[in-house]
């Protein structure tokens, strides 16, 4: 097709970021992050160019959990029974995955600048060659370089690294036609449909012949979409907590102040996964304020790190019967197991049964989500942060086989906001869209939120997308006064 692009330049820019509290992800603590910002320049056949961008957190802690045991002989300091690990171990472990991030991020903009596809075409398609081929052998490439001692990264931490890139493709297919990139998933711009991606369950009769993305995403997509906000693991529940040391900078500390400020509704409850007391108390605060303060849902983040489905249910089965109220709020549980599921099939009926339960760490890409199924998972939750390309093919093989969806965030500040809000507004969630970069981060998407004052605060419960608008994702890039940093990499085909 006359609109088929590949791409031909690459700038790698990393743009720091402080929390101003901080964040716990299973057992490590997240109290800064480097964001991985990528400008791609494609052309097509006729020698047209344009420019793309996208942006992702490497959020470490995240995508590249540490190995290191956990140290239970040391105090906590906010929330009864919580281990912690000893500060040298985060400190040196981080240190090292955070670098090799980056490190993967510089090998992948060259391998983008010079990407040779099979054929030009259209974002989905070399997002998809890029994801299915050049990203496995980049990745063994760098764990080779690093060595049979070191622990190696994982898919998923490549997958977030990646993610940048393939949004800055998308972004700059919409710049070169003058179009909202949505609008091009289809047959009019698509050279393969969906039977070229993508496999139905066995057994199930359907064919993805004929059928492109536009044919599962909602169209026209929402304006305004309620949003939910994280209860941390360290986030104070209410005054008894403070120690006095909490940042003053105008935002709330408190949940309940949080609550009446941005008019919450739904709140996603971080656990543990290893103390079933302390994750049951947890649920019971957050849920007596919850009723307290007018929110109508909750859902519980077991952080990947149960293995016995009857630690769920157990926790689930006590709710029902002493506070049966919080019990009906929870919507949905999310990724309570182990991040490989391949490794660890562990048969979930018996929690779906009792509530949805949705696949988040786990859910690289629709084979995963297709042996989820078969395990017992009835949901999924879909991130930018695993390339749009995969989110949009994840999405199409959900709806076809009936799995609910929801759009996760990975804290996402600045640019990466802003693909985060538009897929869950064309995705038809189970309910909205999670968003927290405004209580972790807010300052950090200063700029940003000039032009985008909806994106970046929740009013009355919800985000507002009215102000995404023009080619692209509708950045409206120009109008945003960020300064970035020196180019960190740069390479031409």
């Amino acid at each position: 097709m006359d609109t088929d692009i590949s791409p031909i330049s690459v700038d790698l820019y990393f743009i720091p970021v402080q929390t101003r509290v901080p964040l716990k992800f299973g057992t490590e603590t997240l109290t800064s992050v480097i964001c991985a910002r990528a400008c791609i320049t494609v052309a097509n056949g006729r020698g047209h160019k344009a420019q793309g961008w996208g942006e992702t957190p490497l959020s470490v802690q995240w995508a590249w959990p540490s190995p290191a045991p956990i140290d239970r002989s040391t105090p906590q300091s906010l929330g009864a029974g919580r281990p912690t690990r000893p500060e040298s171990s985060i400190g040196a472990g981080y240190q090292e995955r955070c670098e090799a991030m980056q490190l993967f991020c510089r090998m992948l903009a060259e391998a983008w600048a010079k990407f040779d596809p099979p054929q030009a075409g259209h974002p989905i398609e070399l997002g998809s060659d890029f994801i299915e081929s050049a990203l496995p052998e980049l990745l063994d490439k760098l764990n080779g370089q690093r060595g049979k001692h070191k622990e190696a990264m994982p898919h998923l931490a490549a997958l977030v690294c990646c993610s940048a890139f393939d949004i800055a493709v998308h972004d700059a297919y919409g710049q070169l036609l003058g179009l909202d990139v949505y609008s091009t998933y289809n047959k009019k711009f698509m050279n393969r449909d969906l039977s070229c991606f993508l496999e139905p369950a066995e057994g199930f009769k359907f064919s993805f012949v004929n059928k492109y993305p536009a044919d599962f995403l909602n169209f026209p997509p929402s304006r305004t979409l309620p949003a939910w906000h994280l209860v941390g693991g360290k986030d104070l529940l209410d005054a008894s907590e403070l120690t006095g040391t909490e940042p003053d900078d105008g935002y709330p500390v408190l949940l309940p102040d949080w609550i009446k400020r941005d008019g919450l509704k739904c709140l996603k409850v971080k656990l543990r996964g290893d103390d079933a007391s302390w994750d049951y108390e947890r649920l019971v605060r957050v849920g007596e304020i919850a009723l307290e303060n007018g929110v109508l849902w909750l859902s519980s983040d077991f952080n990947c790190t149960v293995t016995d489905p009857t630690y769920v249910n157990n926790i689930l089965d006590r709710l029902m019967r002493k506070h049966p109220r919080i019990y009906q709020m929870i919507l949905y549980v999310e990724q309570p197991f182990p991040y490989d599921l391949e490794k660890n099939q562990i048969d979930v009926h018996s929690v779906s049964a009792r509530k949805p339960l949705f696949m988040d760490e786990s859910a690289h890409d629709w084979k995963l989500i297709r042996l989820g199924r078969n395990l017992g998972w009835t949901g999924v939750a879909l991130k930018t942060c695993k390339t749009q390309t995969g989110a949009i093919l994840s999405l199409c093989w959900a709806k076809a086989h009936s799995i609910a969806i929801m759009v996760q965030d990975l804290t996402n500040p600045m640019l990466a906001q802003i693909p985060h809000a538009r897929l869950a507004a064309h995705a038809g969630t189970i309910m909205g869209v999670e968003t927290n970069a405004m209580q972790f981060y807010p300052a950090a998407s200063a700029p940003e939120e000039v032009v985008h004052p909806g994106l970046y605060r929740r009013r009355n419960g919800q985000i507002d997308l009215s102000t995404l608008k023009g080619s692209g994702f509708g950045y409206r890039l120009s109008e945003i006064k960020r300064n970035l940093p020196d180019v960190s990499a740069s390479f031409k085909k």
